[in-house]
């Protein structure tokens, strides 16, 4: 048998030692870079959460809580006083989340989309730019719902396309409405060619503003 001195021994267990770390700073290295580049096989979170229902299996509708932060601005309306200078009432709308880029996209309301209109008494004042109205007091919300299948055709509340409630400010989850036809639809009779909406008040809803092409995030 051939002498092995025992620095040859201690040189090859040094070797198969570091090639062993090697390959382990290897794998390592290859699954720190999947984790930081997303290759890794798991779920990813959803960068929009999904919009509240906002309906019930009876077509029964209430406010969404979150929808000033979960839904996107439409667009507002300021309501002129009678007599004088200012508006007295202020609207602002919003539409539930992927709404607008439909609409900018296909031309119409998507089934499902669901539209809040805040309506405030709005309080006048001079101000250094000069007459300024501005909201003040909360009266109440208008929640549309968009349904083209007739889903809820034996609830009062629905038709044309729509279902249709007003809240009062002091309670959100209980409409004061009985029947969309009495209650509500008679407001938006100059928009009935445009599905009921009075779309022109809301530019984000225009594919080009300005010159430039204004695409929203879902």
């Amino acid at each position: 048998m051939p002498r092995t001195s025992l620095r040859s021994l201690w040189g090859d267990g040094v070797a198969k030692t570091a090639a062993i770390l090697g390959l382990g700073v290897v794998g390592i290295s290859v699954m720190g870079a999947a984790i930081v580049h997303g290759q890794v096989d798991s779920p990813q979170p959803s960068i929009q959460p999904p919009a509240e229902v906002v309906v019930d299996a009876n077509g029964n509708l209430h406010v969404p809580a979150a929808y000033r932060t979960a839904y996107q601005l439409l667009g507002n309306w300021a309501i002129a006083v009678d007599q004088g200078e200012g508006s007295k009432e202020l609207h602002v709308v919003y539409a539930s989340p992927g709404t607008i880029a439909a609409y900018r996209k296909d031309g119409g309301f998507p089934d499902g989309a669901v539209l809040v209109k805040e309506v405030f008494q709005a309080a006048t004042a001079p101000m250094t730019t000069g007459t300024v109205s501005h909201a003040d007091t909360l009266k109440g919300w208008f929640v549309m719902v968009k349904d083209s299948s007739g889903q809820h055709s034996g609830n009062k509340l629905w038709g044309d396309g729509w279902g249709w409630s007003w809240f009062d400010a002091t309670n959100p989850s209980k409409t004061t409405s009985t029947d969309y036809k009495v209650n509500c639809q008679s407001c938006h009779v100059p928009a009935r060619a445009s599905d009921w909406i009075y779309v022109g008040g809301y530019p984000t809803l225009r594919r080009n503003t300005a010159g430039y092409d204004s695409e929203v995030p879902e």
